[in-house]
């Protein structure tokens, strides 16, 4: 490797694929990724975000039993909406169908919950498929069956259900692929959802539920510690990102999922915005930005966040060496413990 070039993440690799970062250029643009200095409690407005949250109704433990699921579920619900409300943060819901009827009755009620005054429901499909390893007909298959629940319950609403996400952002392979699955979403009357910031809280959340598993309390606090470590850099990380390959600034759009450790860090997960300056906004009015007019033309087998297809896509050099990785004792907690 000649000596110019620098390391880059594991994240901007999986991002790119096969990416090399010229130092000069990294160099030149790395002051545009520290964290800006926090304000007070009522500093300005200088950032907008949308908050979305994947996998509803409730990311499920793995080998828990369906009542401590259930319960586990409605506690989570009921923290996070709480802390919504409270907070009058405005939120875009994404779907699967099959946890909704894997929690029963309960299944619809909490979703419901989900489509009242600023919660908006949208469409994760029927599982939480990889449309990597399925064809176009399958795909179109997981989305109108995941509209089982969220369909009835927005009309009754008065509601349309508006925003599709692939989950695990996966948009298509193949540029054939990519142009098919596109296709299918806009021809069911969706748009697609952006995602600009991703925090990885389904690493920390598996390592959590594992401390909670065995009644770690001490684990569980160190874990929900280092998760919002990461969140305070992850967020001016990404909206630094965008701005680079925009421009300018662009309203960012930040990826949670319905689980048990966001049940309780979200309080201090909004704060962190609030302290740097940061209003909330709805998905509707963050993606009426032009930068998200026309989806970024970027075929990949992962699922990088939209700066990261933008970059390419406008063939913008990025230090990936600047995104920080999750600890590596949270990625391998469940193994040793």
């Amino acid at each position: 490797m000649p000596p110019f070039l620098i390391r880059f993440s594991s994240r901007a690799l999986r991002a790119f694929g096969l990416l090399f970062l010229v130092l000069p250029i990294a160099e030149a643009c790395a002051s545009e990724y520290r964290q800006p200095a926090l304000g007070g409690p009522d500093a300005p407005a200088l950032h907008a975000v949308a908050m979305t949250f994947d996998d509803l109704p409730y990311v499920m433990a793995p080998g828990a039993s369906p009542q401590a699921n259930r319960a586990a579920a409605l506690s989570a619900n009921a923290a996070i909406l709480d802390t919504l409300r409270r907070h009058a943060i405005p939120v875009t819901a994404f779907v699967n169908e099959d946890k909704v009827q894997a929690l029963g009755a309960e299944g619809p009620r909490l979703v419901q919950r989900w489509n009242e005054g600023a919660f908006v429901l949208a469409n994760h499909g029927f599982h939480h498929f990889d449309s990597n390893t399925l064809t176009p007909v399958q795909v179109e298959r997981e989305i109108t069956q995941g509209e089982a629940t969220i369909g009835p319950l927005a009309h009754q609403a008065g509601r349309t259900l508006t925003f599709f996400r692939f989950p695990y952002n996966h948009v298509g392979d193949t540029e054939a692929k990519r142009l098919a699955l596109s296709d299918i979403v806009h021809r069911h009357g969706y748009r697609l959802a952006a995602t600009t910031i991703d925090v990885e809280d389904y690493l920390f959340n598996d390592a959590y539920e594992c401390a909670f598993a065995h009644a770690r309390s001490d684990a569980m606090g160190k874990i929900e510690r280092a998760y919002l470590d990461y969140v305070r850099v992850e967020i001016p990380y990404y909206r630094a990102l965008d701005t680079r390959v925009m421009g300018r600034e662009i309203p960012s759009i930040m990826l949670l999922h319905s689980n048990r450790l966001n049940a309780v860090v979200l309080p201090a997960i909004i704060d962190i915005f609030r302290k740097d300056g940061t209003r909330f906004i709805t998905l509707e009015e963050a993606q009426a930005d032009p930068a998200y007019a026309i989806e970024p033309r970027m075929a990949t087998v992962y699922g990088p966040m939209w700066g990261y297809r933008w970059a390419r896509e406008r063939h913008i050099a990025v230090n990936g060496a600047l995104e920080p990785e999750a600890p590596a004792w949270i990625r391998g907690y469940c193994k040793t413990n």
